[in-house]
């Protein structure tokens, strides 16, 4: 699923970096160090946003049309692209089946002890995810 979202973008004339509200998606506002990096982390918090909801069981918001919003003094309004279904991949909570190959004393001993294989792989790379982003 394809979305697009009008968003507001402010330049900080200090910093030349940019902040990105989305007026459409309550509290959704992130910014970047360029226009380029502002419309990139703009996606990345509207889909985040939005794939909460859809997670949650809420349909997406429904996108005023870009003329309905009026931004700030100094502000411009730019539509911001969500492809849904790419995200969802790469952040949802959705399971993703996978196969993996151990050494059959290992699975004798995994089934003779009632082990769920996936809670183990779920915690295992949970507990290195986890110690990689400290």
């Amino acid at each position: 699923m394809k979305l697009t979202y009008p968003a507001c973008f402010y330049k900080d004339e200090e910093t030349d970096a940019y902040a990105v509200e989305v007026p459409d998606l309550p509290g959704c506002a992130t910014g970047g160090d360029t226009l380029a990096d502002a419309m990139l982390m703009g996606i990345d918090a509207a889909s985040g946003w939005v794939l909460t909801e859809l997670e949650e069981g809420r349909p997406a918001p429904v996108a005023s049309a870009i003329d309905a919003i009026q931004p700030e003094s100094g502000g411009f309004v730019s539509l911001l692209v969500l492809d849904m279904d790419t995200y969802a991949e790469k952040y949802g909570d959705k399971a993703v089946r996978k196969n993996l190959t151990i050494p059959a004393w290992l699975n004798t001993f995994a089934e003779a002890n009632h082990v769920n294989f996936s809670q183990v792989l779920q915690n295992s790379l949970t507990e290195i995810y986890q110690q990689q982003h400290v």
